[in-house]
């Protein structure tokens, strides 16, 4: 860790997707900051759970469920804040960028992407921002993508999402700015997630795209960690309705 958000200690988080991938490293990252720390995924983190514990000397809260099922979802959130405080920092991480091609597609399948990538988000912000207002304002970090801005193929649902994830962002900051609630989106590139090198990561694939990007790097989840904190904390407090990029210099904005 190479930066300290004192804000941030204390600070009642939560984090979908939390237990894996890059939402692992963000529960990771708001721990090693001080904060209390929720998150929900599918599959049991107990595991997870025991081995922050050990690092951090403090247990973040599970608690299991699938974020399409909105009861559930907005359920485990109203636990979250009984246990830790009101939610002060909502993070929508939990995505799924399973392949297809647009002729496939099929009404069920389409709701599916829509539902794991979208709608999960505006009602978990929708269930974050009424505990924000009460409590004179809030963060929100919704994480969208870089493959809409390049326009990709191979998983159009998935950039569907995505681009509707970045004008939910901006209408949402618009509406509720003026209860000091901040509402933004990170855009990473290609992180190489151990579900990214298992899946679809190939010598030839990863040489392409790092010969797009600026940054001969490949990206990695840590490198997405110190941007979300930054969103999350107060030293950020006049950005809202933004969409950061976090890619290595594929696309540009502005």
């Amino acid at each position: 860790m190479t930066a300290t958000f004192h804000d941030l200690k204390d600070k009642s988080v939560f984090i979908t997707g939390g237990g894996s991938g890059i939402g692992a490293y963000l529960t990771d990252g708001f721990l090693a900051q001080g904060a209390k720390v929720a998150f929900v995924g599918r599959s049991d983190a107990s595991a997870f759970c025991d081995e922050m514990e050990e690092k951090h000397g403090v247990r973040p809260l599970f608690i299991q469920c699938d974020i399409t099922d909105i009861p559930a979802l907005q359920g485990a959130m109203d636990q979250a804040a009984a246990a830790q405080g009101p939610i002060a920092v909502l993070v929508n991480n939990a995505a799924n960028d399973k392949r297809h091609t647009t002729l496939e597609v099929d009404e069920d399948f389409w709701d599916w992407t829509q539902a794991v990538n979208l709608k999960a988000y505006f009602f978990a912000c929708q269930r974050a921002i009424a505990g924000m207002k009460d409590a004179g304002g809030g963060a929100i970090i919704n994480f969208s993508s870089i493959s809409y801005m390049m326009g990709n193929d191979g998983y159009p649902g998935y950039t569907t999402a995505n681009a509707g994830i970045t004008g939910m962002t901006r209408s949402l900051a618009r509406e509720f700015g003026p209860d000091k609630i901040r509402v933004n989106a990170i855009a990473p590139g290609w992180v190489l997630t151990d579900k990214q090198k298992e899946m679809w990561v190939t010598p030839e694939a990863l040489e392409a795209h790092l010969e797009r990007q600026c940054l001969k790097d490949s990206l990695s989840p840590e490198d997405i960690v110190g941007a979300t904190l930054f969103l999350a904390s107060d030293v950020s407090k006049m950005m809202t309705g933004q969409a950061m990029v976090v890619d290595g210099g594929v696309v540009v904005t502005g």
